[in-house]
């Protein structure tokens, strides 16, 4: 089991005993950085449950594969937010014994994006599962989780994915957008657009130590035009910077993110950036 999914082999190893001793927990949260494979355990593992014989394909596993398993459920946000109405649609479901499988299996996606009002109303749930029942949360800020919900879930902890496992996956990447990943493979959608703006960053870079401030200001488009991923750009930046050794460009990129995170006006931000580094590397 899990054979097709890359990286956590601990979580693989501790999934499969609990399958193979039948010690299987009402509730579970799978905890750790998105885009590492967190929802694609929770699939697998939920169609390993449900199975109805281990040795050929059964009803279950069939049904599972077509999306049309009665007894399996993905709830995801509506919008930014769980909404309690979907946690009390769960529940209603919930109370249902099993049609095709031995158990049901209610996979909450982001469940950190719950409201505490959403909380408590699963919580009810929790307490008191049905027998069949298993619930998976899957969360990556831990700390958005009430005390109460993570007390009754047994909690597995998800490691990042290594940079040789992510190029295992996608070797067409090249070494330095894999590094700027940090781990997760939540951007790799957008992979070849990343790799031409971490190009243009570098080109930045580039111009702080050889150019003028005029020609760094006229090379810098992409960071004025990028505000909705703008920490991400800064984040690379420093990357870059870091293995320069240009410690206080390193200070001035992080002094920029606050400044844009405390809603400063944005461009002045950006301004703020490229004037400070560029001075730093000509004083």
């Amino acid at each position: 089991m899990f054979e097709k999914i890359i990286g956590n082999n601990k979580v693989k190893e501790y999934l499969n005993l609990s399958i193979q001793s039948q010690n299987i927990p009402h509730s579970y949260m799978f905890v750790g950085k998105a885009g590492i494979g967190k929802k694609l355990f929770a699939r697998e593992y939920a169609k390993r449950i449900m199975c109805i014989n281990p040795n050929e394909e059964c009803e279950s596993c069939i049904k599972f594969e077509t999306n049309s398993n009665p007894d399996y459920l993905e709830i995801i946000p509506e919008g930014k937010t769980l909404k309690i109405e979907q946690i009390r649609k769960m529940q209603e479901r919930i109370a249902e014994k099993p049609i095709v499988s031995n158990k049901k299996v209610y996979i909450i996606d982001d469940a950190d994006l719950m409201s505490e009002e959403s909380q408590n109303c699963l919580l009810k749930t929790l307490e008191e599962p049905p027998e069949y029942a298993v619930i998976i949360l899957i969360v990556a800020n831990e700390s958005k989780i009430l005390a109460t919900i993570k007390s009754r879930c047994v909690i597995v902890k998800f490691d990042k994915l290594t940079n040789s496992e992510i190029k295992s996956i996608e070797p067409n990447l090249t070494d330095e957008f894999i590094e700027s990943l940090e781990g997760s493979l939540e951007h790799l959608e957008k992979a070849d657009e990343r790799q031409e703006q971490f190009k243009q960053l570098k080109n930045i870079v580039n111009t702080v130590q050889n150019g003028t401030l005029v020609e760094l200001f006229n090379k810098s488009n992409l960071l004025y035009d990028t505000k909705d991923d703008i920490i991400s750009m800064l984040e690379y930046l420093n990357l870059l910077f870091f293995e320069k050794r240009w410690t206080k460009c390193v200070e001035i990129v992080e002094n920029t993110k606050r400044k844009i995170l405390a809603n400063n006006n944005y461009d002045m931000c950006i301004d703020y950036l490229l004037m400070h580094i560029w001075e730093d590397r000509h004083k």
